[in-house]
């Protein structure tokens, strides 16, 4: 009887870490944000501020609270980079929309060179229930002239030590657009500074203008990412290559945490090209085309006639407490593309 006694509470642990948390929602229009909770602790907020060109998922926390995502420019912390303010938590968006610039856009952008540059502006939550937020925004040039509308559904979940979201916007063209090959794009996610590369030298970047970014020497202490993808390829050797899956491992707080985003199988182009960087720009961009290979024969691009759609569907895993093996990554993606 007393082994009995002793199991029960172990069967009800068991049986916690097997149950999908609960996830809830709390909405906030003045500080235009929407909450995500699961299993009663934050995860993320879902946010629209005005200071930044497009809604965001900022800040990002793993099942024991340790937050994945850069504070810059919301709320800087010690030793972090201050490049690219447009890298804001978990985004999309696309560096060339009918010409337009829609990734770079930020409040750094001078008033004289706006023109070329379109921002997302929030157009409502449609619904908040169960496991989904469902928003609604739309893609303007700098006149405020409607290019696309977007309708995301986020789907969230969390179960013992993993946390996730799924992202799939469904895009529609107000008049005739083009989405032309670029690096800039499209799923993006900055980190934290200890999932960054350890780096001992400035390093410079280049966007699809030509504009020129340096990223200074960081305090290497605590930065100790890793990137691995499907392919095998680890480190730098994962940028532009074309993956089912890329993941980036890194020790925070003496936490072994991964994050994995996994490209939808239905997507344009799958697979997607990566676009991780190591200071700390975890993307994945399935319109690249010739700037991630030069060796295809014709651009990629996207045209949508007006009323035309197309969607684009990812899933974001963050897992703490121990790092996931590539082969945990592999089934994970393949229980998400089936």
């Amino acid at each position: 009887m007393k082994k009995l006694l002793y199991l029960v509470p172990l069967l009800m642990l068991l049986a916690g870490c097997c149950r999908d948390a609960k996830v809830s929602f709390v909405r906030d229009d003045a500080a235009k944000k929407v909450d995500v909770n699961i299993g009663g602790k934050p995860f993320t907020s879902y946010i629209w501020p005005d200071d930044i060109a497009k809604p965001v998922l900022w800040p990002i926390f793993t099942a024991s609270g340790r937050d994945i995502t850069r504070g810059y420019p919301r709320a800087p912390r010690p030793f972090e980079s201050i490049d690219h303010p447009h890298h804001v938590g978990l985004w999309f968006n696309f560096g060339d929309v009918n010409g337009l610039d829609f990734w770079n856009n930020s409040f750094a952008i001078p008033a004289e060179q706006k023109p070329g540059y379109g921002s997302i502006l929030f157009d409502g939550i449609v619904s908040a229930r169960g496991h989904k937020l469902v928003t609604r925004s739309n893609w303007v040039d700098n006149d405020g002239k409607v290019l696309l509308k977007e309708e995301t559904t986020f789907t969230f979940a969390g179960r013992g030590e993993e946390r996730s979201v799924v992202r799939s916007a469904k895009l529609t063209a107000v008049e005739d657009v083009v989405m032309s090959e670029s690096k800039e794009g499209i799923l993006g996610l900055r980190v934290d500074r200890a999932f960054q590369k350890p780096s001992d030298s400035p390093e410079k970047y280049t966007d699809a203008k030509g504009n020129v970014t340096e990223v200074a020497t960081v305090n290497n202490e605590g930065v100790n990412g890793e990137y691995v993808n499907s392919l095998g390829d680890r480190g730098d050797d994962v940028w532009s290559k074309r993956a089912e899956w890329t993941m980036l491992n890194g020790t925070k707080e003496g936490d072994d945490i991964s994050i994995l985003i996994i490209d939808g199988k239905d997507n344009p182009n799958h697979p997607a090209w990566s676009h991780a960087r190591g200071y700390g720009l975890f993307a994945v961009n399935s319109l690249g085309g010739r700037p991630f290979d030069s060796t295809l024969p014709e651009p990629v691009k996207l045209v949508l006639k007006p009323c035309e759609s197309v969607t684009f569907t990812y899933k974001v895993i963050v897992k703490d407490n121990g790092f996931l093996s590539p082969e945990e990554a592999g089934a994970r993606a393949r229980e998400f593309n089936k």
